[in-house]
């Protein structure tokens, strides 16, 4: 019990500062706009404003590198066995591709884990929930979709629906997407970007109780961008989505999560396939106090 009470608190205590850490980056970039605009704002730009601007941005480039290391390398007791299998914070992917790991954000929200389950499988919430962050992609059809004895995956068609769309930056207008399911509790999005490029996305979400869940992003990239900057990019973009995804979720909280996870009611429409046979294998008898339980598919 000691040593639970003890990794909780080292989790707050590494939350806050990984929170304090994110907070500092709009800060750190709203002063270096701020005393750039100030100093070009008279029409002369003299050796003391580009100094101020030099010693602001490089106190920002070394806050980047000040990054917090990761709050904890173990689930809610820390194994290797829930390491194993995908349900601790601090995930395996990551050792995995060292080179391409980005950044990683955890949060703790107050929603059932099963709302961001059905979230994350519904592909539908690109276009919808995402639709001002995604800048109106649209999901085209799917193309592909392939079960597992734990989960399964799809692939879909997206699209670009904007010409002043700013992912254009990143990708093709159309591109196929992979969205696996890998246990009950980790699903990877695979976003190709343009060649052999790719964005990884890794979401882990383990229950606390049946209330709240645990949401941990980790992002994989190969992109040959400076990584500073590209953290900074995936950092807001991050922020962004789930700053849409907390009114959706309460409102998925809000209702009957039985029904919405009854094998008999589930949608056959193609872009809930994923979520479907998360509903086939799992249904709704998943056990915030044994997650454990879950990796056994129903008979």
């Amino acid at each position: 019990m000691n040593n639970k009470q003890s990794v909780e608190i080292y989790a707050i205590i590494a939350n806050l500062r990984n929170g304090l850490w994110l907070i500092g980056i709009p800060s750190w970039l709203f002063g270096i706009t701020d005393r750039s605009l100030a100093s070009i704002a008279d029409g002369y730009l003299s050796a003391i404003d580009l100094m101020q601007v030099f010693t602001a941005s490089l106190f920002f480039l070394s806050w980047l590198y000040l990054k917090p290391e990761e709050s904890f390398s173990g689930g809610v007791e820390g194994n290797a066995g829930d390491r194993k299998l995908g349900l601790c914070p601090i995930q395996t992917r990551k050792f995995e591709l060292p080179y391409q790991h980005t950044i990683s954000q955890e949060y703790i929200l107050p929603f059932p884990h099963l709302c961001q389950i059905y979230h994350l499988l519904n592909l539908k919430h690109l276009e919808s929930i995402h639709n001002f962050s995604l800048n109106n992609l649209k999901v085209i059809k799917v193309t592909d979709f392939q079960p597992t004895a734990l989960g399964g995956a799809i692939k879909f068609q997206t699209i670009l629906d904007s010409p002043f769309n700013a992912l254009r930056i990143w990708r093709q207008p159309i591109v196929e997407v992979l969205l696996i399911l890998h246990t009950p509790y980790t699903v990877e999005l695979n976003i190709p970007v343009n060649g052999d490029k790719r964005i990884i996305v890794m979401f882990y979400v383990f229950p606390i109780n049946d209330r709240e869940h645990q949401f941990c992003i980790d992002i994989y990239s190969n992109l040959n961008w400076p990584k500073p900057l590209l953290q900074i990019l995936l950092h807001f973009a991050s922020c962004l989505t789930l700053f849409e995804d907390l009114p959706y979720l309460q409102k998925i909280a809000e209702k009957n999560l039985s029904r919405l996870f009854n094998p008999n009611t589930v949608s056959d429409r193609e872009t809930m396939l994923l979520f479907k046979r998360f509903v086939e294998l799992y249904g709704s008898v998943l056990e915030p106090s044994d997650p454990k339980k879950a990796l056994e598919p129903q008979q």
